[in-house]
């Protein structure tokens, strides 16, 4: 049986601990990254925690609706057994009819047959081997920036969060992030500190490029890159994705570039020898 629970409902330690042995597995979905970054969310429960899809809410208007939430790219249900499709869609029928608007995006170990869902790209590097390996399989122009000399540049990391944030809202007219976005991203960096990585990279001691990264028990995930002009001139994007990659490498880790459908930036992802994983986005009116 599946059963709707408010947040104020939830037993955390059960979901938490559904999150973390699933097989679809996101850091998205545990209760502290979800509890920063949406308004309010509640959760779909089957059983006693076999499986469970949370679900992003807010309220416009005296509509009540399902949304994506900023910094999360994929959610959906998460179990610790593979999810049948017809599982999956048990669940999106079980979303209360109160909500007139579901816009989430499932995980890539999702499937629907709702004709309201349509396949978006993510790029993924296992890093379960030496590093050797995992760079015979960039692409030739890759190969050649990977061996430029950055001993010009100093990378810290455990970069100082508000300078980060500080490059990021200077170069916010290249992200066009919403306000709500932006506080959400502070509150994440500021009140888990403990789980999100920064890295910031110098020039001459001036900032010029940025990487918020987190990892949880399967993913490196590539939250929040910030890249000026000037440093993708120098190639400081491939130099921080190196650094990330050997700092990895020989682990049970997957490099999750978190997208994307912009060609060019999926061209860059490709280019380290990422293979592309599809996930679905649901968005469907409710009448």
């Amino acid at each position: 049986m599946i059963i709707y629970l408010k947040r104020n409902q939830i037993d955390i330690l059960k979901y938490n601990e559904c999150v973390s042995n699933s097989f679809q597995s996101r850091v998205y979905a545990y209760s502290w990254y979800l509890d920063i970054v949406c308004d309010n969310w509640d959760v779909l429960v089957k059983d006693d925690y076999q499986a469970v899809m949370p679900l992003p809410k807010r309220k416009k208007y005296g509509i009540h609706y399902i949304y994506q939430a900023p910094w999360v790219q994929q959610l959906g249900v998460f179990s610790d057994v593979i999810v049948e499709t017809s599982l999956v869609d048990r669940f999106i029928k079980s979303i209360p009819r109160k909500f007139k608007l579901i816009d989430v995006c499932l995980n890539s170990e999702n499937s629907t047959d709702s004709s309201h869902a349509q396949l978006k790209d993510n790029y993924i590097l296992p890093l379960n081997t030496n590093f050797n390996k995992i760079k015979d399989n960039y692409n030739k122009n890759r190969k050649r920036i990977s061996k430029t000399d950055f001993s010009n540049f100093r990378i810290d990391k455990k970069g100082n969060i508000s300078e980060f944030l500080s490059l990021y809202k200077m170069q916010e007219v290249n992200y066009k992030t919403h306000k709500d976005s932006f506080e959400k991203l502070q509150n994440l960096l500021n009140i888990c500190n403990n789980h999100i990585n920064i890295w910031n990279v110098y020039k001459n001691e001036n900032l010029i490029a940025g990487l918020c990264w987190i990892k949880d028990h399967h993913r490196i995930t590539y939250l929040v890159p910030i890249t000026t002009d000037e440093a993708k001139k120098d190639n400081i994007p491939t130099y921080i994705v190196n650094e990330l990659i050997k700092a990895h490498i020989n682990t049970n880790y997957t490099l999750d570039f978190e997208g994307s459908m912009v060609e060019g930036v999926a061209k860059f992802y490709k280019s380290f020898g990422a293979g592309k994983e599809t996930y679905f986005h649901l968005k469907k009116y409710i009448i």
